[in-house]
């Protein structure tokens, strides 16, 4: 099949499975909002997820039965539904994400996301996101928090309400801590110490082991590995992506950094995060460079 016609019939798969499954997930979030019982809100939440499970579900079984793309996780773990994870990972491309549900559906608690507040306007799946309490950050620019140095925290406050929200149930709790996709234009103007990756910023993570301090206990590493240069969404549903590897890796949360703190007032503390996510993105680095030598791939970055 060209690939032209391949990207519009699995566009539209796509598509009838998200209105097939959003439709009840929307309907059932108006109710959860209606109902004053703890406990009915409760039991509504854990329908949701499963619907959201499902929908990736069948999202993973289409990619699986109409791409020919292999994608390999590499690493063991003891892996828990009902558990509490911070999942780590690079951000390469689009496909990220259907890559990560993919492999990790059912096998840990449904992945939340921290989303850019603009993505609530995303016709059908931004209702969907914001009725899965996906947390919704503002972004703010340098001069912007010039301008308005109030606003500074903003997204840290953000993060631990959103946290708050999970305290008591099981949950993974996604973060790209590059903050923005890999492009070689954008490694370029960072001039990071890394090949493969871009800076991390350890703002979001810091937030979340501060907020889930007592709960939190495992840290799921991610290595993304994409074998074909120039990887997107489009390259995957047309079946041109070769190959992806996940590297997975199960991590203690760091016994300085257990009891969390305050990431903006505490400067020992945001040290030791960022001393912990730079170690932990120079492994990152090497790892690409030595996968992408072994298997003859161009590199990220010419």
């Amino acid at each position: 099949m060209p690939a032209f016609l391949r990207i519009a019939f699995a566009t539209t798969l796509i598509g009838l499975n998200t209105l097939l499954h959003t439709t009840p997930l929307l309907l059932l979030s108006l109710v959860k909002l209606a109902l004053p019982f703890a406990g009915a809100r409760t039991r509504i939440s854990q329908w949701l997820t499963r619907l959201a499970e499902s929908w990736i579900g069948l999202n993973s079984a289409m990619i699986r039965a109409f791409t020919p793309t292999k994608i390999t996780l590499h690493g063991e773990a003891e892996l828990d539904p009902e558990g509490c994870y911070l999942v780590l990972c690079n951000h390469r491309s689009w496909c990220d994400i259907p890559v990560l549900q993919a492999v990790f559906n059912r096998r840990i608690p449904l992945l939340r996301f921290f989303l850019k507040q603009q993505l609530i306007w995303v016709p059908v799946l931004g209702l969907a996101w914001w009725a899965l309490d996906f947390p919704f950050m503002r972004r703010h620019s340098q001069a912007e928090l010039a301008r308005h140095p109030e606003l500074r925290g903003r997204d840290l406050d953000a993060t631990r309400a959103a946290c708050a929200k999970f305290a008591t149930v099981p949950v993974s709790i996604m973060n790209f801590v590059e903050g923005t996709r890999f492009t070689a234009e954008k490694h370029a103007r960072q001039k990071p110490p890394y090949q493969h990756l871009l800076r991390p910023r350890a703002g979001g993570a810091a937030a979340v082991l501060d907020a889930m301090a007592g709960k939190l206990r495992v840290v799921l590493d991610l290595t993304l590995v994409y074998l074909d240069p120039q990887p997107s969404l489009a390259d995957l549903m047309a079946g041109r992506l070769r190959h992806i590897e996940i590297h997975m890796t199960a991590r203690e949360v760091p016994e300085d950094l257990a009891d969390g703190g305050n990431y903006e007032v505490d400067s020992h503390y945001r040290a030791r995060c960022q001393r912990w996510l730079n170690s932990l993105w120079s492994e990152k680095d090497a790892l690409i460079a030595a996968r992408l030598q072994q298997h003859g791939s161009s590199p990220s970055v010419d």
